[in-house]
C-alpha cells in the first residue's frame, strides 16, 4: 500500500495543541494555532471538564454508584434530573448493594429499592417499570449463574455501558470534546479500517492500529424526549454522518436529534464515542515529541494518564503518574521531559523568516552556538555517537537548516558522512539552492551564479527532474533582493527532509505516529475517491492541512498527482461514474469503463436511503442502470 506525504508543521501543530489541551505542556504562551484552540480559559474549562468525566467513568467502571453521583451533584446536576439516566444510576446501584451483600443481608438493597428505585421506575420512561420488575429476579438468581435471565444485569461490563453512557452524555452537555489531533485520529484509523477490509488488503499499521483504536464504542447520548418529533433532517446530513462514523440512518438520526439539527456537533459526539488506548497514544505522541525537540532529555515527564482513586480536588496532575515499563514501543522515554521553552519545533512552525542576514544579532548568535556546538560533536565521526547525542546532533541540524544556514549544515554531515550527499543529491542540491537565494538575498550575483555552475548545474546535468526546479531557482534573479529566499524555498521543510534522511543514517527511524498518518491519510485519499465526493469534515478535523503541501518545490517534481473530480453533497450536484475501482494492491483508480454515466446527487441519495448501501456501492449500482434510482431500487426488490 502507497502512503501520503504528511505536511509536518501541520502535525507539529496539531500535536502541541493536543499537549497543551491536556496539560502536558506547561506553558503561559498563547495557542500554536489561533484555529486550534480557543481561549486559555476555555480550553482549561475543557480540560477540567474531561478530567470530570474520566473520574466519573473510573467510578462507574469499578462500581462505586455513590462517587459518581456524588460528582454529578457537584460538577453536572442536570444529569440527576433526567429521569431516564437517573434510574439507570439507581438500578446500577441496587446491583452494587446486592453485589456486597450476602443472601442472609439483603436489607440495604431491599431498603434502596423501595425509597428509590421504585419510585424513579414510575417516571423515567416507558419501559422502565419493565425493567425495575426484571431487575427483581437479581434477588433469587446467583451473579455467578450465568444462564440466570439476570445474567446481564449482573455482569460488570454492565458497569462500562453505563459509564460509557455517562461519558457520551457529559461529553456533549458540557462540549468537553477531545482535542482536534486524538478526534482525527479516531477518524482517520476508522477510515483506513473501513478501506482496508473493503478492498481485501493488509494495513501495513495493523500492528498499531489494531492496539491504540479500540473495538467498544461508548453507547449514544439519549436524545431529550421534546425531540422525537424533530423535523425531518436534510437527507444529506444523514448520510453523511451514518457513512462517516458507521451509523445507521435512525442512528445518525438519533445523533442529529440529540445535536438539535447540528451536524457537526453531531459527528464529534459520536467521533468521542470512540475510545483509543489513552496510554498508547501518550506514548506514541512522546515518541514524536522527542523526534520533533518539541520533549527536552533530562527529566521525567508528566502525564495526563493519572491514578483517579483519590476524589477530584485541586490540581488533578499533583495525584498523577505515569510509568514507561512493559512499553510496547521501542523508545526510551523515562528521561524526557515536556516543554517548548528554546524547542525547534517551535522555531519551524513559525513565519519564515528568509535569510540569517534579516535575524537579530542575538538570534544569528544563538544560531553560530548551535552550529559551534552541532559541529564539534559531528567531527567525532557516527560510531563515537550515542544515542542522545545523536538526537541533538540531528535537531542541532534541523535547526541550522531552518535558520537557512546551509554552509553550516553541510560542514557538519560531511564531517560525521562524506558519503552522505553522494546517496541523497537531491538534498544536496536543496541545500545549494539555499546558498544560491542567500547570495542573490545579499545582491552578490556573481557568487550565486557560481553556485549554480559549480554545483546545481551538474546536480541537474545528472538528475533530469532536477532542471524543472533549477530553472524556477534562477527566476529569483528577477526578483528583489530581500525576497529571494522567502519565495524561492520553504526552509522548515527543507529541515525536516534534512531531519528525516540524515536521522535514518544515524539509525534514528521516523516516528511511529507518522507512519500511522502517511498511511492514514493515503487510505483516506482514496476512500474519497471511491465516493466521489468531499469529505464533509476534513477542515474540521484540519485534515485539509496535514495533506497541504509544504514539500521544497524540487521535491514535488517527482510528485504530479492527478486531478479527481470530487462533489460537494448537495441536493443539486451531479456525480460523474466510471465505475472506477481501485486496484487490489490500494493503488489509483484504474479508469478502464467504457463509458461515464452522470449521477444526480438526489438519485445517489435516494439508493443509499432506501437500500442501505454505502455512496460508492450506490453509484457503481446507478452506473450500470444509466443514473436511473427507481430502476436500480426495482431490479434490487424484484
Amino acid at each position: 500500500m502507497d502512503s501520503s506525504p504528511v505536511n509536518w508543521e501541520a502535525l507539529d501543530a496539531l500535536i502541541i495543541d493536543f499537549a497543551k489541551s491536556e496539560n502536558l505542556i506547561e506553558d503561559s504562551s498563547p495557542p500554536s494555532s489561533p484555529s486550534l484552540s480557543s481561549s486559555p480559559s476555555l480550553s482549561s474549562s475543557s480540560y477540567h471538564s474531561r478530567l470530570i468525566i474520566r473520574q466519573i467513568r473510573r467510578s462507574l467502571e469499578a462500581g462505586d454508584v455513590d462517587a459518581a453521583i456524588d460528582l454529578f451533584r457537584a460538577h453536572a446536576p442536570f444529569v440527576l434530573e433526567d429521569h431516564r439516566l437517573l434510574f439507570r444510576l439507581q438500578k446500577q446501584k441496587f446491583i452494587e448493594l446486592l453485589r456486597e451483600g450476602t443472601t442472609e443481608d439483603r436489607g440495604p438493597a431491599i431498603d434502596y429499592l423501595r425509597t428509590f428505585l421504585a419510585p424513579c421506575a414510575l417516571n423515567a420512561y416507558p419501559e422502565a417499570y419493565e425493567e425495575f420488575k426484571h431487575v427483581l429476579l437479581a434477588f433469587i438468581y446467583d451473579k455467578d449463574d450465568q444462564t440466570s435471565p439476570v445474567a446481564n444485569e449482573w455482569a460488570e461490563k454492565r458497569r462500562y455501558e453505563i459509564a460509557g453512557l455517562m461519558s457520551s452524555v457529559l461529553r456533549a452537555h458540557l462540549h468537553a470534546y477531545n482535542p482536534i489531533f486524538s478526534m482525527t485520529l479516531r477518524y482517520l484509523i476508522s477510515i483506513h479500517k473501513g478501506f482496508c477490509f473493503r478492498q481485501g488488503i493488509l494495513s501495513p499499521i495493523s500492528d498499531l492500529t489494531e492496539r491504540l483504536l479500540l473495538e467498544e464504542r461508548d453507547p449514544p447520548a439519549i436524545p431529550q424526549e421534546s425531540l422525537y418529533e424533530a423535523q425531518p433532517f436534510d437527507e444529506v446530513d444523514i448520510q453523511a454522518l451514518a457513512h462517516a462514523v458507521e451509523l445507521t440512518r435512525q442512528g445518525a438520526i438519533d445523533s442529529l436529534r440529540f445535536a438539535k439539527g447540528d451536524l457537526f456537533q453531531a459527528f464529534q459526539n459520536e467521533i468521542c464515542r470512540m475510545r483509543l488506548d489513552a496510554a498508547m497514544l501518550d506514548e506514541l505522541v512522546r515518541e514524536y515529541c522527542i523526534y520533533r525537540g518539541i520533549v527536552e532529555s533530562g527529566s521525567l515527564i508528566p502525564s495526563r494518564v493519572q491514578t483517579l482513586s483519590e476524589p477530584l480536588k485541586g490540581n488533578p496532575l499533583e495525584s498523577g503518574c505515569y510509568s514507561t515499563q512493559d512499553s510496547s514501543l521501542d523508545v526510551d522515554y523515562s528521561s524526557a521531559k515536556w516543554s517548548n521553552s528554546e524547542t525547534s519545533a517551535t522555531t519551524d512552525m513559525s513565519s519564515m523568516r528568509g535569510t540569517d542576514v534579516e535575524l537579530s544579532k542575538q538570534e544569528v548568535s544563538t544560531a553560530m552556538q548551535v552550529a559551534s556546538a552541532t559541529i564539534s560533536k559531528a567531527q567525532q565521526g557516527v560510531e563515537n555517537i550515542n544515542g542522545e547525542e545523536k538526537y541533538e546532533i540531528v535537531l542541532g541540524m534541523k535547526e541550522l537548516a531552518s535558520r537557512g544556514m546551509a554552509a553550516e549544515v553541510l560542514e557538519e554531515i560531511n564531517a560525521l558522512d562524506p558519503n552522505f550527499f553522494a546517496q541523497n543529491p537531491v538534498l544536496l542540491f536543496q541545500l545549494k539552492q539555499v546558498e544560491f537565494l542567500k547570495l542573490v538575498g545579499l545582491g552578490d550575483h556573481s557568487g550565486a551564479l557560481k553556485v549554480a555552475c559549480s554545483h546545481l548545474g551538474p546536480l541537474a546535468a545528472s538528475d533530469p527532474n532536477l532542471l524543472k526546479p533549477l530553472k524556477e531557482t534562477l527566476l529569483s534573479l528577477l526578483r528583489p533582493n530581500e525576497d529571494a529566499l522567502v519565495t524561492g524555498l520553504p526552509l522548515h521543510a527543507l529541515a525536516t527532509s534534512l531531519q528525516v534522511a540524515f536521522g535514518k543514517r544515524l539509525g534514528i527511524e521516523e516516528p511511529q505516529l507518522v507512519r500511522i498518518m502517511k498511511a492514514t491519510l493515503y487510505t483516506h485519499t482514496e476512500w474519497f475517491k471511491l465516493q466521489m465526493c468531499k469529505d464533509r469534515f476534513e477542515s474540521l478535523l484540519r485534515i485539509d492541512s496535514l495533506k497541504e503541501n509544504s514539500t521544497p518545490v524540487l521535491t514535488s517534481l517527482a510528485s504530479s498527482k492527478s486531478n479527481t473530480e470530487s462533489c460537494n453533497l448537495g441536493s443539486s450536484q451531479v456525480t460523474i461514474s466510471s465505475t472506477t475501482r481501485l486496484s487490489d494492491d490500494g493503488g489509483s483508480p484504474n479508469q478502464a469503463s467504457s463509458r461515464d454515466v452522470i449521477c444526480d446527487e438526489n438519485a445517489i441519495l435516494k439508493v443509499m436511503e432506501f437500500l442501505a448501501l454505502p455512496r460508492a456501492d450506490a453509484i457503481h449500482l446507478l452506473a450500470q442502470y444509466n443514473g436511473n434510482a427507481e430502476t436500480v431500487i426495482q431490479q434490487i426488490f424484484a
